[in-house]
């Protein structure tokens, strides 16, 4: 199979699934609420995505690097989001030295 086909192709597969994001960093910032989404699932998402970044850097992959990067940038977005989302809700006498 020609190389710029297949390049073109995991590009397009990354761009796809790195968009997948999107809709789930604008409700949460929009709602500025997170607390539905699983603070475990979107740890491992970032810890997944950053090895496969770090894969991509090493295997020199175009389409691996720019989709693994954008994704694990949304992905903590949600992440950090969801963090400062639920630390507002949790009532001061529930807070440690509150």
């Amino acid at each position: 199979m020609n190389a710029a086909l297949v390049e073109w192709l995991g590009l397009l597969a990354g761009c796809l699934t790195t968009l997948s994001f999107l809709p789930q960093v604008w409700l949460v910032w929009r709602k500025k609420s997170a607390g539905d989404i699983s603070l475990g699932m979107y740890l491992l998402m970032c810890s997944g995505v950053a090895l496969w970044l770090s894969y991509g850097v090493l295997i020199h992959s175009r389409p691996v690097v720019l989709a693994n990067g954008l994704t694990l940038l949304l992905s903590m977005a949600v992440l950090l989001m969801k963090l400062v989302f639920d630390a507002r809700r949790q009532p001061q006498a529930d807070r440690p030295g509150g």
